[in-house]
């Protein structure tokens, strides 16, 4: 694996590799990587020939009051765990190679309506930091296809449709949830929780299922049902965002027309915010 940390030096790797027919897939990540960011890489290997794999901790996505200083940076041990999985290219850029005049003047994208809910509405301008940094990695990257885990259900949602928007000829991919044996889904802010925290961190993924189960067996009040995982969670110590059942291709409330739901929870254990969600087929 070679570790490339400017963009000109990428681009001469990968026009060498479509030069030899070769194709391109695209894992991009913040790096202190887990057991799921590794899946990621297993599916890119059976997507294309090259695997990209980027690192860049995004400060436009962080809001004032969260955590950029304090996101851990694992560089040496993330390499080891990508050359072990098969990764053929990492990225590491600095914040000077993709905002070269800062980040006030950088050009930004946007997608409306999708954005201004669920973890868009608990942190303003999230998710325009998230699809100026991607739109910015995927024009430099280039592949064929992207892979994203479904953990951050809503990102996903975002991505997809900045691509259909702007017509971007990149295949997205979204990854089953990793987790560990006890349901939890796998983070890097896990490694924030206490002992204590870390065992109550599976109640989120419990009131999720037990949506999912009702809606399964025909239960349609969803506000019954979520009003219910709330008073769950909060009896079992977390701090409650939001526990919502939305369409999962919109992110809005449920309607006649709405095959696919998604049922989406954010809460805080201690000062650590959590995620994760659940799909049911009507």
């Amino acid at each position: 694996m070679k570790t490339l940390n400017n963009i000109s030096g990428l681009r001469a790797e990968l026009n060498n590799a479509r030069r030899q027919g070769k194709t391109i897939a695209f894992v991009p990540t913040m790096g202190n990587l887990h057991a799921g960011h590794i899946k990621l890489v297993h599916r890119a290997k059976l997507e294309a020939d090259i695997v990209v794999v980027s690192i860049f901790v995004n400060p436009l996505q962080f809001g004032a009051n969260e955590d950029l200083d304090n996101y851990p940076r694992t560089l040496a041990d993330d390499q080891e765990k990508l050359i072990e999985a098969g990764a053929n290219l990492l990225f590491t850029p600095s914040a000077q190679d993709i905002y070269p005049e800062g980040m006030e003047p950088h050009a930004k994208l946007s997608v409306p309506i999708i954005t201004n809910t669920l973890c868009g509405a608990a942190r303003p301008g999230h998710f325009d930091g998230v699809t100026t940094v991607v739109n910015k990695l995927f024009n430099i990257v280039q592949p064929e296809v992207a892979i994203f885990g479904q953990k951050d259900f809503q990102q996903l949602a975002v991505i997809r449709k900045m691509v259909r928007d702007f017509c971007i000829p990149i295949h997205i991919i979204g990854e089953e949830t990793a987790r560990d044996a006890d349901k939890l889904a796998l983070s890097s802010r896990n490694g924030y929780l206490s002992e204590a925290e870390r065992a109550t961190a599976p109640a989120i993924y419990r009131a999720i299922a037990a949506i999912q189960t009702a809606i399964g067996s025909g239960e349609r009040d969803y506000k019954a049902l979520t009003d219910e995982a709330k008073r769950f969670l909060v009896d079992a110590g977390c701090v409650i965002d939001y526990v919502e059942v939305r369409d999962a291709t919109t992110l809005m409330e449920p309607n006649s027309d709405s095959c696919e739901l998604v049922i989406l929870a954010a809460a805080k254990l201690g000062t650590t915010r959590l995620i994760d969600n659940l799909t049911v087929t009507l």
